[in-house]
């Protein structure tokens, strides 16, 4: 019955026309027609059961090079087959499973595979959205010379593309307060303590290998590193206005995804400066991204979403529960005063905190909707930002259609908060 079941539509023609044959053969009693009946119905049922019958047994295995790329990039994608019995196989029909947002499924057709015989096959794919996509299962139809029978294998074994947001290069700017306790200060409490006065400790998993103390490490026999620079390690926290309601458009050029793609162009900027982050959203939910750690940061922010909140209340109260930042950096939507205030009280002496401002106004304007950003709401935005200036934050604003990199020297500029 699998053989059967696995007849293509010219096999099931073929066996129709047999069928038809036969019985017009034993009606008109003509041996010729019959001899022929038989034959056409002979050919497709012969070829389901070789089909059937046939123990091919396939080797895969599925290479992502890279395995993390920004939206919009490719990846190759290798599939490497192999016949690890000592039977030729005949015709293959190879197809792999990708989700629409990859693109069409590919497919490729293999004319024979000698025993012990490798194939690879290449095939690229890419995305405009964020996410992680499964890549597979591979599928393998087995079909005979004349087309008349296929019989379906799966294998089981998926991969996953990791697409995160679009990072844009960032120029060098002075945050004064993100290294608090670190950078030129660090270096010069080590220098003026001596090397071999710093304080070391045990190695623990997850500290940083540029600080471990060789004389130290020499002595005791185990890896130590230097305690000052543990504790000193510059912070700063990374907030995410993922609300809903605050943001406008649809698809990857929505202002929902613009965020994002600055809190990641941000980040890994910072991490690369020698900035441990913590990342917290508008639900409070915390990520922490040590020094050169910025992949944990884009794969957190591969996979985030819209959510359903109305205020940024918990946001901010996970920001305070934190503390010990010299930087705090807010990527925001649409913001009225009281969020606003709420905001200001963070910004502390010693704490440079900067606000993207996203100008929602120009988000309506661009599709269309300008009618829907109402004066109230741009006397909202005003004073909000108000608040935030008066408080000492640095605000910039990102309009739609613009670079984060043109407005980012303006995060070093102090006048900004005046």
């Amino acid at each position: 019955m699998t053989g059967l079941k696995a007849l293509t539509p010219r096999g099931r023609s073929f066996l129709a026309s047999g069928v038809a044959a036969l019985l017009c053969a034993l009606v008109l009693g003509e041996q010729d027609l019959l001899r022929v009946a038989v034959l056409i119905i002979a050919m497709p049922l012969i070829a389901s059961m070789v089909v059937a019958r046939t123990r091919y047994r396939l080797a895969s295995a599925r290479r992502l090079s890279p395995a993390r790329v920004q939206a919009g990039e490719e990846s190759t994608v290798t599939l490497r087959l192999e016949n690890v019995t000592r039977l030729p196989t005949g015709l293959l029909l190879v197809e792999d499973t990708l989700q629409y947002a990859l693109g069409t499924r590919p497919r490729f057709v293999l004319d024979r595979m000698e025993s012990r015989g490798v194939r690879e096959i290449d095939y690229k794919v890419s995305s405009d959205l964020r996410g992680r996509f499964p890549i597979g299962p591979l599928s393998v139809r087995i079909a005979d010379p004349f087309g008349l029978v296929e019989l379906t294998r799966s294998f089981t074994i998926t991969d996953t593309l990791v697409v995160t947001p679009e990072v844009v290069p960032l120029p060098p700017v002075r945050l004064s307060g993100e290294h608090s306790g670190g950078g030129d200060s660090r270096t010069r409490s080590v220098a003026a303590a001596g090397d071999d006065d710093v304080a070391p400790r045990e190695y623990r998993q997850g500290d940083d290998l540029r600080r471990v103390h060789w004389r130290s490490t020499a002595r005791h026999g185990e890896l130590m590193v230097r305690r000052e620079e543990q504790e000193l390690q510059s912070r700063g926290a990374l907030l995410l206005d993922t609300r809903r309601h605050a943001h406008r458009g649809e698809g990857p050029r929505s202002s929902f995804e613009v965020a994002v793609s600055a809190a990641a162009s941000i980040g890994v900027h910072l991490s690369a400066e020698g900035l441990a982050l913590r990342l917290v959203t508008d639900q409070g939910a915390r990520h922490v991204v040590d020094t050169g750690q910025s992949w944990s940061l884009l794969d957190t922010l591969a996979v985030i979403r819209q959510s359903t909140a109305r205020s940024l209340e918990h946001g901010v109260g996970a920001l305070r529960q934190g503390g010990g930042e010299g930087l705090i950096i807010a990527v925001l939507g649409a913001l009225d005063p009281e969020e606003a205030r709420a905001l200001a009280q963070l910004r502390r002496s010693g704490v440079t905190a900067v606000a993207v401002l996203l100008d929602l106004a120009s988000w309506d304007r661009a599709s269309g909707n300008g009618a829907s950003w109402d004066a109230v709401a741009d006397e909202k935005a005003r004073a909000a930002r108000s608040v935030l200036t008066g408080a000492g934050w640095r605000v910039l604003d990102l309009p739609a259609g613009a670079s984060l990199a043109g407005v980012w020297p303006e995060a070093g500029n102090k006048r900004s908060a005046a």
